[in-house]
């Protein structure tokens, strides 16, 4: 992964990274926002995978239904947020709409994605920090404005 700051003004930045084959598209992103701190952001991305898994949350059992999709696939549309977990630490959450072959989709809550050939990412962040704490009776954790 390669990464750059393409804008700062009013203390917004502004990154582009580019992701290289192989690259398991979650992780890296989450760990080049714990590199550079980012405690608030949005973010929005195309290019391709080889394969992936997302998920659909059952709100019934408060459990993610994973859906594995082995074969490539191009980002129609990759949308989310970075915010600061209970734990202190930039957490991503991520939303994609992936083409499949024959023009049907697959999409859902991103979970892991193995890049092919690039996928090409814009980080909004925000001076301010955003706090996602873990609701018990939802079995997940949302952003908390209030926090």
């Amino acid at each position: 992964m390669k990464s750059k700051m393409i804008a700062e003004a009013e203390g917004q930045k502004t990154f582009l990274l580019v992701l290289a084959p192989g690259d398991e598209a979650f992780s890296v992103i989450t760990d080049f926002a714990r590199r550079e701190g980012i405690g608030a952001a949005s973010l929005t991305a195309l290019g391709a995978f080889e394969r992936a898994t997302v998920a659909w949350f059952d709100v019934e059992t408060n459990e993610y239904v994973k859906i594995p999709v082995a074969e490539q696939l191009e980002v129609l549309s990759l949308v989310g947020d970075i915010a600061v977990d209970d734990k202190g630490k930039p957490s991503l959450h991520a939303h994609v709409v992936l083409g499949l072959r024959d023009g049907s989709v697959k999409g859902g809550h991103l979970f892991e994605a193995i890049v092919r050939p690039t996928l090409e990412v814009t980080v909004t962040e925000s001076p301010a920090h955003l706090r996602r704490k873990k609701r018990p009776d939802l079995g997940i954790a949302l952003i908390d404005p209030g926090a």
